[in-house]
């Protein structure tokens, strides 16, 4: 390229279009721009009008017929829905701490040792992931039929217990796949240089090989927690009296006809779902001001 036809410099910063498009630049040709715009807006589009709907002042909730808040406080003194989002929210909390730590055990043990039988032990622990959810499920229900926890009001929280099991058999491969994932890449001669510099076992865990694993870990926590919070097909054969969840509660009442309450509430889910993205993004990130270096 001659020095005529190249682009400036402060407007190749600016303008990226500007500089020569590559056989492999798919990003800045227009077909793929169009085919990424029509793909996000099938998936978001209804998300963005369930959003809308919920400021919308029509109890039949078809026609927009003025902008309103009050359905949120509707969906807010809904004891039922209320209740029903706490349970959620707790069990989405609990059998996250739980996938966690037990998918992190098993991340690590499936890529530092070798033992007999690593491939069927493997394929059994992603069993949960390549199952039907229902089939899960009923095995599940007819498992705790027998536990006798399905026909007994065990009372809150205890009767959360069948459904965070459940959830923490459900979710944690996923965070063993991920972590396992992540630790594919790390380096064994820090781990030997932490050695020889006189650190323990644990002092190596806690000082080398947790920082690497930390984002592998935020991301299937992320993963276990959004897992958790918007299953329905587990915790629908699971759930017993009293442990109805939002997923099961907003089932029960679209039958009547979706209504601004429930888009209300379901809205508050997907903040809390956009927020605890954005906070593992932050934490994931890597440390600019070079603190830790």
């Amino acid at each position: 390229m001659t020095a005529e036809a190249r682009p400036a410099p402060g407007l190749r910063r600016f303008w990226p279009a500007a500089l020569p498009q590559g056989p492999l630049d798919y990003g800045r040709r227009l077909w793929m721009r169009v085919l990424l715009a029509s793909v996000f807006l099938f998936l978001y589009a209804p998300i963005a009008v369930l959003i809308a709907f919920s400021f919308n002042d029509s109890k039949r909730n078809i026609v927009w017929q003025g902008f309103t808040l009050k359905y949120y406080a509707v969906a807010w003194n809904n004891a039922d829905l209320f209740d029903a989002m706490t349970n959620s929210l707790i069990i989405a909390a609990v059998s996250t701490l739980f996938a966690t730590v037990i998918g992190a055990m098993v991340g690590l043990q499936l890529w530092r040792f070798r033992f007999p039988f690593k491939g069927a032990y493997e394929g059994f622990m992603a069993l949960p992931i390549v199952i039907p959810e229902i089939t899960l499920g009923v095995s599940l229900m007819a498992f705790f039929f027998k536990l006798g926890w399905m026909t007994t009001d065990l009372g809150w929280p205890f009767n959360l217990f069948p459904i965070i099991i459940a959830h923490i058999a459900f979710c944690f491969p996923f965070v063993a796949i991920v972590v396992r994932s992540r630790m594919v890449g790390f380096n064994m001669q820090l781990e030997e240089a932490s050695k020889d510099l006189g650190a323990s076992q644990w002092q190596t865990f806690r000082h080398v090989l947790l920082p690497y694993m930390k984002p592998g870990l935020i991301a299937g926590a992320l993963l276990a927690f959004t897992l958790s919070l918007d299953d329905f097909v587990i915790t629908y054969f699971t759930s017993g009296p009293g442990s109805v969840t939002f997923p099961v509660k907003v089932f029960s009442m679209v039958r009547r006809g979706v209504t601004p309450d429930i888009n209300a509430a379901s809205t508050v889910l997907i903040v809390i779902t956009v927020v605890a993205t954005v906070l593992a993004m932050k934490m994931q990130a890597p440390d600019k001001t070079g603190k830790g270096q």
